[in-house]
């Protein structure tokens, strides 16, 4: 009986550390600088994370980023002047975007 309880415990360890090893995304989010529908490729002025009533997003620190978004899932399509919250991965020298999410055009903040 001992030995079913702890081969128990083992297993229901293991199922709940298991996904404690799962990938995890870097997140950036910016002021839309271009998108290219055509090569999937988005350029972004980078944010901090200084909000304020004027600045509801943080403020913009001037580093431009591009992101390759070829097999990324996204939602509104951005334009130019959107800020934009993009879900990556860096392979390689490449930033591969997983998700973007139109700020602007989505605004949770109204809700």
């Amino acid at each position: 009986m001992r030995i079913i309880k702890a081969l128990a415990l083992a297993v229901m360890l293991t199922a709940l550390l298991l996904p404690a090893t799962a990938f995890a995304a870097e997140v950036a989010q910016g002021e839309c600088v271009s998108y290219d529908a055509e090569n999937k490729i988005i350029v972004i002025e980078e944010y901090d994370t200084n909000f304020d009533l004027e600045n509801r997003y943080g403020h913009p620190t001037g580093i431009i980023t591009e992101f390759d978004a070829t097999s990324a899932k996204i939602g509104i399509l951005p334009e130019e002047g959107d800020i934009l919250r993009i879900a990556f991965v860096v392979e390689g020298s490449k930033k591969m975007a997983l998700k973007v999410m139109n700020v602007t055009k989505q605004d949770l903040m109204a809700k």
